[in-house]
């Protein structure tokens, strides 16, 4: 089974979440807040974590830290997924966009913000933000690393490696080790849902269709 084309055309991240639920992984979706640009978007890749982190006013010196390092290291399928960050200013543009997009990245998420939106847009490259804001990162934050674990405001972990699943219901983090469980058990419980749906269609009470499938 090809877990990012399982993902990326048979799956949704509701369904994802409720299986993880299932083993004991519950606090696996990131902020909220964190969006895509439109409703169609759907992003499944593997996580290449970056770390930005604000400087000084004033302090100029090396200005985008890291980034282009971490930038042109993405390899194919993997998103560019930062973290660390105070929410004052973009963290992903359009020329990076462009970049990532050439490399075979698979998108990019931002504990933050994006900017370039129609840019972005044009290009179809998957991205997850908490909006659109203009203002430039440079003398403002810098990466300071990249390819190690990072930590969301919200305490969810995200290590190299693990599997970043996003569409208009949010984004979840399905940890490497459990990724190929957690999909197969999707799988199923589509099948499953679409038996109480035809039950319900049919109908039949919400009520028996959960005494018999266990699903709702």
């Amino acid at each position: 089974m090809d877990i990012l084309t399982t993902l990326r055309t048979r799956l949704f991240t509701a369904i994802v979440g409720d299986v993880m639920d299932g083993l004991d992984l519950r606090r696996q979706f990131l902020p909220a807040e964190l969006r895509p640009l439109s409703a169609e978007t759907v992003l499944a890749g593997t996580a290449m974590p970056v770390i930005e982190q604000d400087v000084a006013e004033g302090d100029h010196g090396d200005d985008f830290g890291l980034m282009f390092r971490a930038l042109d290291s993405l390899k194919r399928d993997e998103v560019y997924i930062c973290a660390g960050a105070s929410p004052a200013y973009a963290l992903w543009g359009g020329l990076m966009s462009t970049r990532a997009l050439k490399l075979g990245a698979a998108g990019a998420v931002m504990d933050g913000y994006h900017r370039d939106t129609r840019e972005i847009a044009a290009l179809g490259f998957p991205v997850f933000s908490r909006g659109a804001y203009a203002q430039d990162q440079k003398g403002r934050g810098r990466v300071t690393d990249f390819g190690s674990a990072i930590t969301f405001a919200n305490g969810v972990r995200v290590a190299p490696g693990d599997i970043v699943f996003g569409d208009l219901d949010g984004v979840v983090i399905v940890p490497k080790d459990a990724a190929e469980e957690v999909v197969r058990l999707a799988v199923e419980r589509v099948s499953g849902e679409n038996t109480v749906r035809r039950m319900i269609e049919d109908g039949g009470s919400a009520e028996d269709a959960f005494r018999a499938t266990g699903i709702m």
